[in-house]
């Protein structure tokens, strides 16, 4: 093959690779005519090239194209969805072509007058036939990145296994480096230590240098995924929308390579299986069109990947089902499974819940598929499904699969790596006036700067000791973030941090995801490189995707305080809930604390109010009183029995999980001591079970929109709203709200939290007035702050009211009141 067609098929193939975005720009504004021009030049570029050279077929097909751009481009012609779907196909011919050249060095043979076919009736304006498919491209390669005009950055193409190589070489000159680095420290020789630490610096530069030559946007991934959506929503008569987030978020080509094929799987599988028709979802009250949704965001030394979709979501009972036919569980076991594991069965070999297989998915090619080549590049696949809300697959997988930086640290006699992307710092406890080894009840803990952290033990997590972290414990915790949870890891001895080069973890230690990898030191030894985020999963601490991480109970932000009412209950840490859900506080006499059935009960404004006992609180006997904290009012009135009221104070409020159980959110500290945070929702669900239920007023229930970023908050406020006849849907951003707005939700007010990351309150507030179906919704402001001008500017941003936060009672006279003025 001369070099004239070698440049030739480069170019083409380079070209190529925009325009099925650009078409599909086009279409969706036809009147783009720059976008039109540059179309036109790639094409009629090709064509003029391919009568150069002597290329006819490929000329055929390009000329015929040209003709319809060109009346497109002369405005006698006018874009259509059915035009533009024939010239796809003409892209898709020429793809084929150029392949079969590379590949053989000629033309390969095809019949191509139904395209032209096709494409001469598109440029008379009549309905084209539908023409032959084109034979399947392969994958292209990434393009070059070159400059045309004076001053633009210079280029060169390399070939892939060049790079290969040179990457395989600098690897093993990391490993000789860091081989020298361990003598030098042994032999403490000072003549080899000035030109050695200039050997590793130019190590270091020289692995960054090849790296960056390895590094490519996720988005060159997702390069094809939007036609193919376009061409799944023809072929399946369904209405989806495609969004991508993070497309900017580099990786390893290598990895790059490896991930295409699962992802354009998981998109097939969610517009095929997971997306209703539009039938199907007006019917269910959801918007006609479904939203495919791919998302990339770097989390210490990995990439997480989600490809989620708002459908039908996994049907429970057809998996459970079908893993009873197929003999992979019994009935008993199946009862012991939370959804979570059950739904986790798709990933079994052969595993299909599909009604019958069609040409989109279902083609053999399952998600045990997927699973097993996420995993062969060291990666993990996970998934989370509401029947009726969709389905999100997480993918978390290396950043390259080559070199990083680690802490080398000890625990229980072996050595370890720890990615050095995801530590934070390392702090040395048990020693002087440091930071000590705390407990609450089973969970050890660290207090630092005024944040319980959860302490994991690496040696009793890894079964290399037995029992759990003293309190007073000495050694080194590396403090480490997941997400939104950060934790610690208790070590034994901290060593050094070393540049690793990353092996995969060996097939039979793959089940084991505290492990994301193995490594060779500079002595030789072999260790396994630490994945935080399976430490934090297999400790019961782990956030499983940034969805479940918005979820976990925030710190405390801008330095906004709470009123909270601390109080004794049993022995242990004292006890709180904040003051604005409280109704009353009550000090009963014991004689009216009364058995009714299985429960107490106690003469209440005329009712009967049940009241309940938390853990530990020893009964009152005859002639004491009973301190009650009185949750809700009238009918729908709880008691909460305790032992002591202690104080009421106002505290810049931040939750930590680890002392989460049934009844408690977590722990924070209050006046310098560790205190258990009352989960109010809890206890009203043990006292009044229908306390979510319908209000007893017959009418459709007014429709409430939440933005509150705080889940702390909205665990707290939502079960108040629901209980006093409302429908409430939250989101955790003003940027969510804005989404539903798009997708056609209808809500009867919004009450929105002002201080939040990303778009706040006041940011929303002005979107909404702009314009829309929202704009003349009533909107309530919830802050912390409810000073004179902090009201004034809510106004000025378009609020209706507002309202401090935890006041329960004002927020509910403030939603009734805006409903009222809005009828």
């Amino acid at each position: 093959m001369d070099d004239l067609l070698v440049d030739f098929l480069t170019e083409t193939r380079e070209g190529l690779q925009s325009l099925d975005g650009a078409l599909l720009q086009l279409e969706r504004n036809p009147a783009d005519r720059q976008v039109l021009g540059e179309i036109f030049r790639i094409v009629h570029t090709i064509k003029g090239t391919c009568g150069f050279l002597g290329l006819g077929r490929l000329e055929g097909v390009a000329h015929a194209a040209e003709n319809v751009l060109g009346l497109w481009r002369d405005g006698s012609l006018g874009v259509t969805p059915a035009g533009i779907t024939t010239i796809l196909s003409a892209l898709d011919r020429i793809r084929a072509i150029v392949e079969g050249l590379e590949a053989s060095g000629s033309e390969p043979e095809g019949d191509d007058a139904p395209l032209k076919a096709a494409l001469e009736a598109t440029s008379r304006g009549e309905a084209p036939a539908p023409a032959a498919p084109a034979e399947a491209p392969a994958a292209e390669a990434a393009p070059a990145a070159e400059g045309t005009g004076p001053g633009a950055p210079q280029s060169i193409r390399v070939a892939v296994e060049v790079l290969e190589e040179l990457m395989v070489l600098v690897s093993e000159l990391v490993l000789t480096r860091n081989q020298l680095l361990q003598l030098a420290r042994a032999e403490e020789n000072a003549a080899f230590a000035v030109p050695l630490q200039r050997l590793s610096q130019i190590t270091s530069d020289l692995q960054d240098g090849v790296m960056k030559t390895r590094m490519q946007p996720i988005g060159n991934a997702w390069s094809k995924l939007p036609r193919l959506v376009r061409d799944l929503t023809n072929e399946l008569g369904k209405r989806i929308t495609l969004e991508m987030r993070g497309a900017e978020t580099e990786l390893d080509r290598q990895v790059l390579e490896l991930i295409k094929d699962p992802l354009t799987h998981m998109v097939r599988n969610s517009a095929d299986h997971g997306l209703e028709s539009p039938e199907q979802r007006r019917a269910a009250g959801k918007p006609e069109t479904g939203r495919i949704l791919l998302n990339a965001f770097h989390e210490g030394g990995h990439i997480v990947l989600e490809i989620g979709d708002d459908g039908r979501g996994l049907n429970t009972d057809r998996i459970r089902q079908k893993v009873l036919a197929q003999g992979l569980a019994t009935e008993a076991e199946l009862a012991g499974m939370g959804e979570h594991e059950i739904h986790r069965f798709i990933f079994r070999a052969g595993f299909s819940t599909a009604a019958e297989v069609t040409s989109v998915s279902g083609r053999g090619v399952g998600m045990d598929v997927v699973k097993t080549n996420i995993e062969r590049i060291g990666g993990l696949v996970d998934l989370r499904s509401r029947e009726g809300k969709g389905t999100t697959f997480t993918i978390k997988i290396p950043l390259t699969l080559a070199i990083a930086a680690a802490l080398i640290v000890e625990a229980g006699g072996e050595r370890f790596a720890i990615p050095q992307a995801g530590v934070l710092e390392l702090v040395r406890v048990g020693e002087g006036e440091g930071p000590r080894v705390e407990r609450i009840k089973d969970a050890a803990i660290l207090r630092l700067r005024d944040r319980l952290l959860p302490l994991v033990s690496l040696k009793r997590l890894l079964r290399l000791e037995d029992g759990l972290p003293a309190e007073n414990a000495q050694g080194f915790v590396v403090v480490t973030q997941v997400g939104s949870q950060l934790f610690g890891i208790v070590v034994d001895r901290v060593f050094d941090t070393e540049e690793i080069v990353v092996k995969p973890v060996a097939p039979i230690l793959r089940h084991i995801t505290m492990f994301s990898g193995n490594t060779i030191l500079g002595d030789g030894s072999v260790i396994m490189i630490l994945d935080p985020g399976g430490i934090a999963r297999a400790s019961g601490l782990g956030v499983e995707s940034a969805a479940e991480a918005a979820a976990a109970p925030p710190a405390a932000r801008d330095g906004r305080r709470t009123a909270m009412l601390l109080f004794k209950a049993g022995d242990g840490a004292p006890r709180a809930v904040p003051l604005g859900l409280v109704a009353r506080l009550e000090d009963l006499p014991v004689e009216r604390v009364e058995q009714a059935g299985d429960g107490l009960v106690t003469q209440y404004r005329g009712r009967l109010m049940p009241l309940l006992s938390l853990p530990g609180v020893l009964p009152r006997e005859a002639g004491q009183r009973q301190p009650v904290l009185v949750f809700g009012e009238d009918e729908r009135a709880m008691g909460l029995m305790v032992d002591e009221i202690l104080d009421v104070m106002e505290e810049a409020l931040s939750i930590d999980a680890a002392g989460a159980r049934p009844g408690f959110l977590g722990s924070a500290v209050l006046a310098g001591k560790v205190t258990d945070i009352l989960d109010t929702a809890f206890w009203l669900r043990q006292a009044q079970p229908d306390w979510f239920g319908q209000n007893a007023a017959a009418g459709p229930r007014p429709r409430v929109l939440m933005v509150e970023d705080s889940a702390f908050f909205r665990s707290l406020a939502v079960p108040a709203i629901t209980a006093a006849g409302f429908d409430v849907v939250t989101v955790a951003d003003g940027r969510d709200a804005l989404r539903l707005r798009e997708a056609g939700e209808r809500f009867d007010v919004i009450v929105s939290d002002i201080h939040m990351p990303g778009l706040d309150g006041h940011g929303l507030a002005r979107a909404v007035r702009e314009g829309g179906i929202w704009a003349e919704l009533p909107m309530i402001a919830l802050s912390g702050n409810a000073a004179p001008p902090d009201v004034e500017r809510g106004r000025e941003s378009g609020f209706s009211d507002f309202v401090a936060k935890f006041d329960k009672d004002a927020l509910l006279g403030s939603l009734r009141q805006c409903l009222a003025l809005a009828g």
